[in-house]
């Protein structure tokens, strides 16, 4: 539980900080997600979810974050949910480049449902009601990528947010997340 919720708190404190940094010390096209750039400077896979195209943004995301930790907080996933959480996070970004009409990003929610996929799969080891909710959550998250449309449009605008979503970011995160928990869950049962 440690592990995880070190993680979100991490998240939240790095996006935080890096919208205060952007008016002045470090402008978000240094830190954004580029496709052209991503090769040359490989730490946008990291940086390109700090960044956060307005305050409404970040705070959304930031309340993501929040019911991550709360989450985290009351399955305590472990180390072994958090690393694959932590390694989907730079998958995440490398798998925007599927979308080629996705020049630019920046923001979190990829990175939060790839922790949404891993904890998916955590609680699906369990058994009774864990597993249960698990299952909740997946059939939530599923049926929330389908409803985005996210082989669509790279960019969408959505009524109730000030900047354009990319589904593609969600569907990329959730398949990261996914993926990474696989390969270090197996077997994870308590």
């Amino acid at each position: 539980m440690r592990a995880w919720t070190t993680l979100c708190a991490a998240a939240a404190a790095l996006a935080l900080l890096a919208a205060l940094l952007a008016t002045s010390l470090l402008p978000s096209g240094r830190l954004d997600w580029q496709a052209d750039l991503i090769w040359h400077q490989p730490w946008r896979l990291w940086t390109g979810a700090l960044v956060h195209w307005s305050w409404h943004h970040l705070l959304a995301n930031l309340a993501g974050c929040l019911v991550l930790a709360l989450l985290g907080w009351a399955s305590e996933p472990g180390g072994r949910a958090a690393l694959a959480w932590f390694l989907a996070w730079p998958l995440t970004q490398l798998g925007l480049l599927l979308q080629p009409g996705l020049h630019r990003y920046g923001g979190l929610s990829g990175v939060l449902h790839a922790g949404v996929a891993v904890l998916v799969v955590m609680l699906w080891q369990r058994k009774g009601r864990e597993r249960a909710l698990g299952a909740a959550i997946g059939l939530g998250l599923l049926l929330k990528l389908l409803s985005e449309q996210p082989l669509g449009a790279p960019l969408r605008t959505v009524i109730g947010w000030d900047v354009p979503i990319a589904p593609f970011a969600h569907l990329a995160g959730a398949a990261a997340g996914l993926l990474c928990s696989l390969l270090l869950l197996r077997g994870g049962k308590r």
